[in-house]
């Protein structure tokens, strides 16, 4: 059968004319990559109810239970520039595709001894493993919906996925303090319920192992992408603009960094919101249903944010001014009130962080042409910032309590509206016409042979019109 003597493999260098898919062609691979921003949203949101478990079951500090945080996000740190990046651009997508999700299972499962010894320092292993895989995934995942379709649309695309990434951040804190810590917060049942659905998480993963080994999956190259920036920026794609050497790439380093300082503030507010709701005087069950509100607008606006950004009025560039500047507005308020309006504060603080990472991450792949993917690789382990912030934040959350600790994120949102003012500054003619360009949009010529060639993995489609899948 054709379905499997497909290469799973193709060169980076190989020109597949996927970059030219139209919505409706690349409809299908987005929404099965989509899936796996559901399965990393889940994680992410129990994390933080984890983080507030352990410091009371373990009676540990603050600092040292952001230590779950430090594994997970330190493998962010370590695995995209390294292993991973050299993953997506030796091998490609699927193959990045299905090492995370491997890695992904072993990290789950290595929660059960860690759970019945105990151990603090197996659990941070054990997260570390679950960062690798999910870093791995978030390697490829990313990019893929960045680029997958016309490029006009790769704002919404990753809006809308990493809004079905929220609905998992939802969720996950809502079913801890129902169902895995209900009347168990301070008892070893606890720690045996999340053994038990990291078990039942390690197995829906493996699955998904064979659903993406066996589905047709485009593959976009870095050849792909340069050829793209051709077509964009002179309408035929016979110029393929070099985009200079990746140490000039200014726009991705600035969105790297912005990045780095987003996330992190994002996670340390996550991560202490459960604390800081305890310290205006909520207890812990309200504060985990809190902190589900908080996250279920987040995906909620996240929703919103896609579909304002389909309107053409609404710019890119000024939505992440707008929203990383509404992150900074509300925070303030958050840290110098007390009681019910301070925890309100906090709640659109999340809700305003919405459109922040998928903006960012889209913008600062444009123009990279043959360095997408390495660019792509560098804008994951920014994710890092995760590392670095919550420790900062749990330190001073120990000396001077939640509210001051929030003094930390603040700090990270101001450094990161350095990139918007950037691309709303300086940068603004490359962003409006990716915004404009009407590739992937408009039909070009033997589309549907080149996307049968490009699903049959077939290195020259003029070479192979007859392929067909089955």
């Amino acid at each position: 059968m054709a379905w499997y003597r497909r290469k799973i493999t193709v060169s980076d260098d190989t020109i597949t004319a996927a970059h030219q898919l139209t919505v409706r062609q690349s409809l299908l691979p987005n929404l099965l990559v989509t899936i796996l921003f559901f399965l990393w949203g889940f994680a992410y949101g129990l994390l933080d109810v984890l983080n507030a478990h352990f410091q009371s079951s373990l009676n540990i500090t603050s600092s040292m239970a952001s230590g779950l945080s430090s594994a997970y996000f330190g493998a962010y740190f370590i695995c995209p520039p390294t292993i991973s990046g050299f993953i997506l651009r030796r091998y490609g997508f699927r193959v990045t595709f299905m090492t995370g999700l491997s890695v992904l299972a072993i990290g789950c499962l290595l929660f059960w001894p860690s759970g019945v010894k105990k151990s603090f320092g197996g659990f941070c292993g054990s997260m570390f493993v679950v960062g690798a895989g999910l870093s791995t995934l978030e390697t490829a995942a990313d990019p893929f919906l960045s680029i997958c379709g016309p490029p006009r649309y790769s704002e919404i695309r990753l809006n809308l996925a990493q809004a079905i990434q929220g609905v998992g951040s939802f969720v996950a804190p809502l079913l801890a303090s129902r169902v895995f810590f209900a009347n168990t917060l301070n008892t070893d049942q606890g720690l045996k319920n999340v053994q038990w659905v990291y078990l039942g998480v390690a197995c829906f993963v493996a699955l998904l192992v064979i659903l993406f080994f066996l589905a047709p999956m485009p593959e976009i190259t870095d050849a792909d992408m340069q050829v793209q920036e051709g077509e964009i920026e002179d309408g035929d794609g016979t110029g393929r603009l070099d985009p200079g050497p990746l140490r000039k790439q200014y726009n991705l380093f600035l969105a790297v960094w912005s990045q780095f300082c987003y996330v992190g503030a994002q996670v340390a507010v996550a991560n202490f919101f459960i604390p800081f709701c305890e310290e205006a005087g909520r207890d812990a069950a309200t504060s985990s249903d809190l902190l589900a509100v908080g996250q279920g607008l987040y995906a909620f606006n996240r929703f919103v944010a896609g579909g304002l950004l389909a309107i053409p009025a609404f710019k890119p560039r000024y939505m992440l001014a707008v929203y990383l500047g509404l992150c900074f507005v509300f925070i303030v308020p958050a840290m110098t009130t007390t009681g019910s309006a301070s925890i309100a504060m906090l709640i659109l603080v999340l809700c305003a962080e919405s459109a922040c990472f998928a903006t960012i991450f889209t913008m600062g792949l444009r123009g990279l042409g043959r360095h997408t993917k390495i660019g792509g690789s560098l804008l994951v382990a920014a994710i890092s910032g995760g590392m670095v912030f919550p420790p900062m934040t749990g330190a001073v959350k120990d000396r001077h309590g939640a509210h001051m600790a929030m003094a930390m994120p603040m700090m990270g949102y101001i450094l990161a509206w350095i990139y918007p003012l950037y691309v709303n500054v300086w940068n603004r003619e490359v962003m409006d016409t990716h915004r404009a360009t009407m590739v992937g949009v408009e039909p070009v010529n033997d589309k549907a042979m080149q996307l049968e060639a490009q699903t049959s993995n077939v290195e020259d489609p003029s070479k192979h019109t007859g392929t067909e899948i089955r």
